[in-house]
């Protein structure tokens, strides 16, 4: 048997345009059982990277695929790199080979460096309640009249717009570099698109400035929020602020939800006026009667895929209030000035009510990959014996 070892050097989030690197180890372990030491052999192996496609059948309706009549597709000696998974291929790569005829000797070890850059106009990861995009390495290998054995690797991309139009050539030489260094081309050229997105996304978070808004219904004005910007990096915290003192309808409880939308381009919807699917990642709740200020902060987890476009389905963010106001003013307890004992003040046993909602729509950005490496589901590495 050959142990056979995929891992990713860097850790299994990308960003589109970046170059995957992968350490690939064939190994043949020697047993204390063996009663004899043999040497085993490998046909050959090749890898790529794949993007699979699956979309609901309640909520999106794809144009129908002929049938594909593929004798050998049927054969477990031909290489079909997404055999078993769900839905359609978007993306593959050229597969790239390896190597041909491997023999291990008992105890012996090869190892290769499997490298592809993701391409810029990829899709991100995603898995929602409409679509799915989901990205594996795989990795194909065979014995010598034996089936077709696949090892997957799963991954993480991210998509950064605008990388398509770098601010300054590629080939340009903008940071000084070390004459005592040696560096390779394709890592130097990798590090500088990382670079590059980088302070793209920097310099689109940072910019603040103050947004004010008056929070009214039928009645009057219930008060004012603040928020300072309104792009974020998944990671980040939203920050805002309530001023309830001028308000003329005393508010009893809001609450705040931080939600993506998932809408379905128009001519893929499974019914007209489809409605867009919600998720809530975060929420904030607090009770707010005679409260004359107050805040929130909600995170934006690292694993939540930022808002994008494709052809099928966008992504969109929002942040979602609701208010609980009263329909009477509320008298506040009042101290006596010579108030010796401890008073303790006791809420309405009845209090009449209007609710509302109120949305505002946000930007969701990603942030670095090595940052979101740190907290992804994914291990990175994977391993199959043949």
């Amino acid at each position: 048997m050959i142990e056979v070892v995929a891992t990713l050097s860097r850790g299994p989030v990308f960003l589109a345009g970046e170059t995957l690197e992968c350490l690939i180890t064939f190994t043949n372990p020697l047993s204390h059982r063996s009663t004899s030491a043999t040497s085993e052999m490998l046909a050959w192996a090749s890898a790529q990277i794949l993007c699979q496609f699956h979309g609901s059948e309640n909520r999106v309706a794809l144009p129908s695929e002929g049938p594909k009549q593929d004798v050998q597709a049927k054969s477990d000696t031909v290489l079909v790199p997404n055999r078993g998974e769900r839905g359609q291929c978007m993306l593959s790569t050229p597969p790239k080979i390896l190597f041909c005829d491997l023999r291990l000797d008992p105890g012996e070890s090869k190892s290769y460096s499997y490298c592809e850059t993701v391409p810029l106009d990829a899709p991100p990861t995603f898995r929602g309640q409409s679509v799915k995009y989901v990205y594996k390495l795989t990795i194909g290998c065979q014995r010598v009249n034996s089936p077709i054995k696949l090892l997957r690797v799963p991954f993480r991309v991210l998509v950064v717009h605008g990388l398509e139009d770098p601010p300054f050539p590629r080939d340009e030489v903008v940071a000084p570099s070390n004459p005592f260094l040696e560096e390779e081309e394709g890592v130097k050229k990798d590090s500088r698109l990382l670079e590059i997105a980088t302070e793209m996304l920097m310099m689109t978070t940072s910019r603040r400035s103050q947004h004010l808004f008056n929070i009214t219904n039928v009645r009057g004005k219930v008060g004012k929020f603040c928020i300072f910007k309104m792009v974020y990096r998944i990671g980040e915290d939203i920050v805002g602020t309530f001023d309830f003192s001028e308000g003329d309808i005393p508010c009893l409880q809001f609450s705040v939800s931080l939600q993506s939308e998932e809408h379905v381009e128009e001519q893929y919807q499974r019914r007209p006026g489809q409605p867009a699917s919600l998720t809530a990642h975060t929420r904030h709740q607090e009770s707010c009667l005679h409260t004359a200020a107050t805040h929130f902060c909600l995170p934006i987890p690292l694993s939540a895929t930022p808002g994008f476009n494709t052809d099928i389905v966008s992504l969109r963010w929002r942040l979602h209030f609701e208010f609980v106001t009263a329909r009477d003013p509320v008298e506040p307890p009042t101290v006596p000035e010579n108030q010796s004992e401890v008073i303790t003040w006791t809420g309405a046993d009845h209090i009449d009510v209007d609710t509302f909602s109120w949305d505002l729509p946000i930007k969701v950005l990603p942030t670095n990959p090595v940052l979101a490496s740190y907290v992804t589901q994914f291990p990175g590495s994977n391993s199959i014996t043949i």
